[in-house]
């Protein structure tokens, strides 16, 4: 059943066929043959199949927000994020979350709530990515990083941080849109 709201008129397309064109350690590339019925008008899209993402909003005691500096291959820069990641196989995004604040950071908490999540990118992928609070966040262990990372951790008020989202520091439009719902969400600003 869909929680949708708003009245969408326009109608769908539908798949006609669907293969896989290339498979990566991250996503598959998909060829997805679609149409649209009443207009007998066919297209090929180009998808990325990926796992579902979790980003973490983590506050310590004293309303920090926990962060991490890392440098990023897409864009070749160094950012300022949420803690987060990839959802592995049979784990769900709330376990997920737990994991990767402890793995990235050395941080756990015994409060959690949901965020909710958002499309990553629904012109071309199709996953998504969950947001979770995490409050009253304490260090409780050294991180444990994978071969290919190299993450500083820092821990920031929370308004400092929000300064840099708002000035566009912090560009990464999957934090951003998390820390907009958090916004929404918890009346905060």
């Amino acid at each position: 059943m869909s929680t949708k709201k708003f009245p969408y008129n326009i109608e769908p397309w539908v798949t006609t066929d669907e293969h896989v064109e290339y498979t990566t350690n991250i996503f598959k590339v998909l060829k997805r043959d679609m149409r649209i019925e009443s207009e007998n008008h066919a297209a090929t899209f180009s998808i990325l199949d990926a796992p579902d993402w979790i980003n973490v909003i983590a506050l310590t005691p004293d309303n920090k927000i926990v962060l991490v500096e890392q440098y990023r291959y897409g864009t070749e820069v160094l950012t300022l994020e949420l803690p987060g990641g990839v959802c592995d196989p049979g784990e769900s995004p709330f376990e997920s979350s737990k994991r990767e604040l402890l793995e990235e950071t050395g941080y756990s908490s015994e409060e959690w709530s949901s965020l909710g999540k958002v499309s990553s990118n629904p012109a071309m992928q199709t996953n998504h990515t969950h947001t979770y609070l995490a409050k009253n966040c304490i260090k409780t262990a050294e991180q444990q990083l994978d071969g290919n990372e190299r993450i500083n951790v820092h821990v920031l008020p929370l308004a400092d941080f929000l300064d840099l989202v708002k000035t566009g520091e912090v560009d990464h439009s999957l934090v951003v849109a998390a820390i907009a719902k958090y916004l929404l969400i918890e009346g905060v600003g």
